[in-house]
């Protein structure tokens, strides 16, 4: 059997080269030109906007350093992402160092229920279809 510092090392090798291969996916291929990446099914299925619609896009521009084209394409998943790298950073963190820190934000009733009311918000207002609501929808 394998050590416990042995095992953790072949475990963050295995997480690096999975996060460099999608690195590489996002950064080498764009969503709105490689049949690679899925479609949204709600878009597809009903013709509205979902809260990740352009989120393929975004990722793919940010992959090439093109903040301000990513967050035309979904504004919400851009302004959200400080919040997820810090929650991705704090959990590797944890899983090194043998520690239990936590965000107390994210266990916080009150932030929970507000950020899915933003999102449920943003959902609807992306949809709506006259200014300024369009500049929600992905713009290409």
């Amino acid at each position: 059997m394998l050590e416990g510092t042995s095992k953790k090392i072949i475990n963050l090798t295995l997480i690096a080269i999975v996060l460099g291969g999608i690195f590489y996916i996002f950064h080498s291929y764009n969503p709105a030109h490689s049949s690679l990446f899925l479609p949204c099914p709600f878009k597809h299925f009903t013709g509205y906007h979902c809260p990740g619609c352009g989120s393929q896009r975004a990722i793919h521009q940010l992959a090439q350093g093109d903040l301000t084209t990513a967050f035309g394409l979904n504004p919400l998943m851009i302004l959200s992402l400080p919040l997820i790298i810090y929650a991705f950073a704090l959990k590797l963190y944890n899983y090194i160092f043998a520690t239990h820190l936590r965000v107390k934000l994210f266990y916080n009733n009150v932030f929970i229920i507000s950020y899915f009311g933003i999102v449920v918000i943003y959902w609807i207002a992306r949809n709506i279809p006259f200014a300024p609501f369009t500049q929600l929808a992905p713009t290409t």
